[in-house]
């Protein structure tokens, strides 16, 4: 959380959010946050137990839904590998950062690990690097904090 830099105006998409791990902590340092998931049984209990700036939005597998201009931090946490067409993807979440705004992914790396999903499942951050860059965004910061997981930044060009 505090290598995010949240400031407390912030808005934060929590795109992939499940039952809401990360949502419910965002909304403790930022504004506005929006647990977004395709599977509203998972909303549903997000919902449950959420503070009065945590915003449930029930996705399309190729579209976050939320409002245009409306974030500064688009989050995701082992997600991207179940996104289709991911390039295309992320194009439309140019529309939703605000001026400034940025994207972070931190995700399982490639390759046999005692936890994650199969190898074959996996994206390499190379990969995701290639298909931000295709879709108009730049790498802006790469931490190393993780075992398991590779944590990106990235900022529209």
């Amino acid at each position: 959380m505090t290598a995010l830099e949240l400031k407390p105006t912030d808005a934060v998409a929590d795109i992939g959010a499940g039952t809401g791990y990360f949502a419910r902590r965002f909304a403790l340092q930022a504004a506005r946050v929006y647990a977004v998931d395709i599977d509203e049984k998972l909303l549903a209990i997000v919902r449950s137990h959420a503070p009065a700036n945590l915003q449930t939005i029930l996705a399309a597998p190729d579209d976050p839904h939320l409002p245009p201009h409306s974030v500064d931090l688009i989050f995701f946490c082992d997600v991207v590998h179940h996104i289709e067409n991911r390039t295309a993807y992320y194009r439309k979440l140019a529309g939703v950062l605000k001026p400034g705004g940025r994207i972070v992914v931190v995700d399982f790396y490639k390759k046999p690990l005692p936890v994650g999903p199969p190898e074959s499942m996996k994206l390499s951050d190379q990969e995701v690097v290639a298909e931000f860059q295709k879709a108009g965004f730049a790498l802006s910061k790469r931490l190393g904090i993780l075992p398991y997981q590779y944590f990106l930044f990235f900022e529209k060009h």
